[in-house]
């Protein structure tokens, strides 16, 4: 028996999956793709993980599963944007060229349903310590390594204690003024650059910190990550914007059926809506 037909929005941006890695929660994704569907899709940078990758190859099917999903949608007619981000930067190179029908680019500029334009970047480039520290973003790549084994021992106790999920490196990320300050000033710069661009808001990933917050006459825009937090943003057809949270339970962990997982859905004021 087939599931129930997925939910279609004219326009979805995933980015920072890291595959190749092994914090990357392919599954998720997967099974998040599965039941949403979009007319355009922007993969805002981080995709695949070349820094992880370099270090020691990791990549199991699943990872591959994704690839092939994306590319499936591709040959069905979703119109797929890939802008590389910093760990996928070798795909810089290739600007311009189609893969399967998914077209490499550096950043876009993509018009909503309700006429306003949105620079779609993935943000790296205005990272100071990504561009003029490099040994410090690299070892700032191994803590967050750390960060996620722990938050991996972490999540398998509450797991069999029977507790839902919970990311510590999230939580350890937000506890510490110094990222809440970054986090802060990396999207006061990205909207500066919305403003420089002549364009009405910014799409971008990056720092794996899901938002949609108003700067003035910019509205900025994260899409989070599926490493942490799993979520996306998707434009609706009448041009709204939504942050969309898949749920740490797989189906068929949840309930030993294919319904799909609810997604919690975060409005314009970060409200958190029910899902339809």
């Amino acid at each position: 028996m087939s599931g129930p037909e997925p939910r279609t929005f004219r326009t979805m941006f995933i980015s920072d999956v890291h595959l190749g890695s092994k914090a990357a929660k392919a599954d998720f994704l997967i099974d998040f793709l599965r039941h949403h569907d979009a007319d355009t899709i922007y993969l805002v940078g981080d995709i695949v993980d070349g820094w992880r990758l370099r270090r020691s190859w990791h990549w199991p099917q699943s990872h591959n599963d994704v690839v092939q999903k994306l590319l499936r949608k591709a040959r069905k007619g979703a119109l797929i944007t890939y802008i590389a981000g910093n760990h996928d930067e070798f795909a810089r190179q290739f600007q311009g060229v189609h893969f399967g029908g998914i077209v490499v680019a550096d950043r876009a500029v993509h018009e909503t349903a309700d006429g306003r334009r949105l620079l779609v970047i993935h943000g790296d480039q205005f990272d100071t310590v990504v561009h003029n520290q490099r040994w410090l973003a690299y070892l700032g790549d191994y803590a967050y390594d750390t960060a996620m084994l722990v938050n991996r021992v972490v999540t398998k106790l509450r797991h069999l204690l029977g507790l839902p999920y919970w990311s510590f490196s999230s939580w350890a990320k937000v506890k510490v003024k110094k990222a809440v300050n970054f986090i802060g000033s990396f999207q006061t710069v990205l909207s500066e650059e919305a403003r420089r661009s002549h364009v009405d808001g910014v799409i971008c990933g990056h720092i794996h910190h899901a938002a949609i917050e108003n700067y003035g006459d910019v509205q900025y825009i994260n899409t989070g990550d599926w490493v942490e937090s799993c979520t996306a943003v998707v434009e609706h057809f009448d041009g709204r914007m939504e942050i969309l949270t898949w749920a740490h339970v797989l189906p068929e962990v949840a309930s030993g059926k294919d319904a799909p997982v609810p997604v919690d859905i975060v409005d314009l004021k970060g409200r958190a809506v029910k899902a339809a």
